[in-house]
């Protein structure tokens, strides 16, 4: 029995985004595909412990969905969209070679996922439960989502991918830039909720960093001639190389600067490190080369060797001359302040006072904190970390600023 469950679960995990990007792709019908494959799943789980399992489990899954799914169409078959049920069950039901390799639309569904027409809330959770086969009620706790308020999101997003007959391929060049930054954006975002999970506790988040990766993975895989594709997952792993140094054996936060980097992930970092090269061989660097550009000036002290302070700050301006976002400025006023001091970084903050978006970003007024107390302005120090403290909702960061403001 545990053999059995073994091998439908391998099955799942290789194959489900696979599947539901096989069957979907003909009928646009995302939820049809879901649940014709859960009902293939039940009857792996029902059956192969009695029968055995098959040679080619994922053929087995695949003629068991496709005649769910053609079930399931022929039902409706009586409404005023007969015509229409009937050529999806012409597609359903064309005979398919069990032993064949099945054609790997992934891709294609990724860029379906983040279409332009889904709404970008929905888009990274999308990919979750087509691609990895996350239930509802797992991505919004994960995400920190009612579940009603998730399950209706993903409900709208595939009936916008039916209805409006979003298609599932790859965009024309042209187009290719602008979408294949929203899958890396969802990609990435499904990364960052995991990430912030610092201690690997919190069950709904608990795994969700390591699947943002394999979606990474899977682009590379997908998209080999892609630089930002293999930016974004160099710049994820060397992210994660460093998940068992962010605190202490009591618990406590610990800065990026002050990590012990026997802790960090070596292995990690080399992949990284190599699709970094592989990227910057391949074009002028985007968002995710120069993030992971900047992690690997970090990652030089594994080596005994301090970051290169001048070359981050270069970095971060690239950044921000690419993305105008603000917390690239902030990052480059806190290189600046390492590079030529805190004299120079403070007014490289002070050019950001005005800037509403970082005005309840707990990072900007942590550093602005720091560079204050640097500078010897312990009062504005003080008050800089109250704000920092007051907006931090990790309770081991929270701590670590009420230590820094003590130590005033």
């Amino acid at each position: 029995m545990e053999a059995t469950a073994a091998a439908a679960e391998g099955a799942a995990r290789r194959s489900y985004g696979k599947l539901v990007a096989f069957l979907s792709a003909r009928t646009r019908d995302l939820a049809g595909a879901e649940d014709a494959l859960s009902e293939a799943f039940a009857a792996a789980l029902a059956g192969w412990p009695v029968h055995g399992v098959p040679r080619t489990p994922e053929a087995w899954l695949l003629t068991v969905a496709r005649r769910k799914m053609v079930d399931a169409v022929r039902a409706r078959i009586h409404d005023e969209h007969a015509s229409e049920h009937l050529q999806l069950v012409a597609e359903l039901a064309a005979p398919q070679d069990g032993e064949a390799e099945l054609p790997d639309e992934r891709l294609g569904l990724l860029f379906a996922c983040a279409h332009p027409g889904i709404e970008p809330v929905a888009r990274a959770p999308l990919m979750l439960q087509t691609v990895l086969g996350f239930d509802a009620a797992a991505i919004a706790s994960a995400f920190l989502v009612a579940p009603a308020t998730m399950g209706q999101r993903l409900v709208r997003a595939k009936a916008k991918i039916r209805q409006a007959g979003i298609p599932f391929h790859v965009p024309e060049r042209h187009q290719l830039a602008e979408r294949l930054d929203a899958v890396l954006g969802a990609i990435y975002a499904a990364y960052a909720e995991g990430w912030a999970d610092a201690e690997g506790t919190d069950p709904r988040r608990r795994n969700l960093a390591e699947e943002a990766i394999w979606l990474g993975r899977l682009l590379v895989s997908l998209l080999p001639a892609e630089p930002e594709a293999a930016g974004l997952l160099a710049l994820m792993l060397h992210s994660h190389s460093r998940r068992h140094a962010r605190r202490d054996a009591e618990g406590d936060y610990v800065p990026l600067a002050l990590q012990d980097t026997t802790r960090w992930d070596g292995m990690l970092l080399d992949e990284a490190e190599a699709l970094l090269q592989q990227a910057s061989r391949r074009g002028a660097p985007g968002r995710y080369q120069l993030e992971a550009a900047v992690q690997s000036a970090h990652a030089m002290r594994r080596f005994g060797r301090p970051p290169d302070w001048a070359a981050i700050v270069i970095l971060y301006e690239a950044l921000h001359a690419l993305t105008a976002s603000p917390v690239a400025a902030l990052n480059h006023a806190v290189a600046l302040a390492e590079a030529e001091g805190a004299a120079a970084g403070l007014a490289a903050l002070r050019e950001l006072e005005g800037d509403a978006r970082l005005r309840d970003y707990q990072p900007y007024w942590a550093a602005r904190a720091e560079l204050l107390a640097r500078s010897g302005d312990k009062a504005g120090a003080a008050e800089a970390y109250r704000l920092a403290t007051g907006l931090e909702r990790d309770e081991a960061v929270r701590r670590f600023l009420q230590r820094k403001a003590e130590a005033l």
